[in-house]
């Protein structure tokens, strides 16, 4: 089997993956529980070329994705659910109905602001259809925080359930209260610790670290993003650590931590230094 642009050739590359017999025996014996969290990584790792500018590498992670729809696509035709086809028929039907001022005959443009709305109309047009094909089930009491989707990264869950109970007034009006809550929470992280509790240090953790997200939406800050750079900070520094004991012909575990801390200040410094001067 040779690469080809056409979506066939990586369908039937996974069909023979999971072909019995003759297939992959890792892909094989995969269900959706343990390939979910690769799906997500994928989609991580999207977000990360993204952020490093690298086209190239975004055009590689993007088929790393495809190969999990079509994974899952492969894994549900197998138990005669659907197929990959019924997957594009069903994103291009979405979309073709939630864009009818784009693939339907209209007078007229529609502002971002009409085009919102009638996105937000079609969604929930949709979910009552959906609604109407399950079983009738006894109606959940509606919540203000119902539309909130269970299945996204706990931050940007947590930002977005903070953003709808802002919607109705429940929130802080200055950043500076929301600072003063998370000192709050890491006194009662203090106190947990007086108590050696891990279930309830686990719990007072997931406050403090909602309390953070809290802040990072009063200042405009993606939370995720606002990670991602620390992240990359931490990495860049905890390296000058490496390269500058190497450089002394020692290592990571020759050195006390009073030791590391004073190059990570020095990799603070330098930074500092390199950094453009305000005019």
């Amino acid at each position: 089997m040779t690469p080809s642009r056409d979506i066939s050739g990586l369908l039937e590359i996974m069909a023979a993956l999971r072909t019995p017999g003759s297939g992959c025996p890792w892909d094989l014996e995969q269900n959706f529980a343990s390939i979910a969290p690769y799906t997500i990584e994928e989609a991580y790792e999207i977000a990360d070329a993204i952020a490093r500018g690298d086209l190239d590498d975004l055009c590689d992670e993007l088929g790393d994705l495809l190969l999990q729809v079509v994974f899952h696509a492969r894994m549900a035709e197998e138990q005669n659910a659907f197929a990959f086809g019924d997957v594009v028929e069903a994103i291009t039907t979405k979309m073709i109905r939630r864009h009818p001022h784009v693939f339907a005959d209209k007078d007229g443009r529609l502002t971002p602001s009409h085009v919102k709305s009638a996105w937000d109309r079609i969604k929930a047009e949709e979910k009552a259809e959906r609604a109407a094909r399950q079983p009738r089930q006894e109606p959940a009491p509606k919540s203000l925080l119902s539309g909130v989707k269970a299945g996204q990264p706990a931050l940007t869950r947590a930002m977005e359930l903070q953003r709808k109970a802002s919607s109705v007034g429940f929130d802080w009006n200055d950043p500076r209260a929301v600072l003063h809550k998370i000192r709050e929470e890491a006194d009662e992280i203090e106190a947990a610790l007086d108590r050696n509790d891990a279930d309830e240090l686990a719990e007072e953790t997931g406050d403090l670290l909602f309390a953070l997200v809290n802040l990072a939406r009063h200042v405009g800050a993606d939370p995720d993003s606002a990670l991602r750079r620390t992240n990359t900070k931490f990495e860049r520094r905890f390296g000058y650590i490496e390269r500058a004991l190497a450089a002394q012909g020692r290592t990571l575990q020759d050195a006390s931590l009073a030791e590391m801390d004073a190059l990570w200040n020095q990799a603070k410094g330098k930074e500092g230094l390199a950094a453009p001067t305000a005019k």
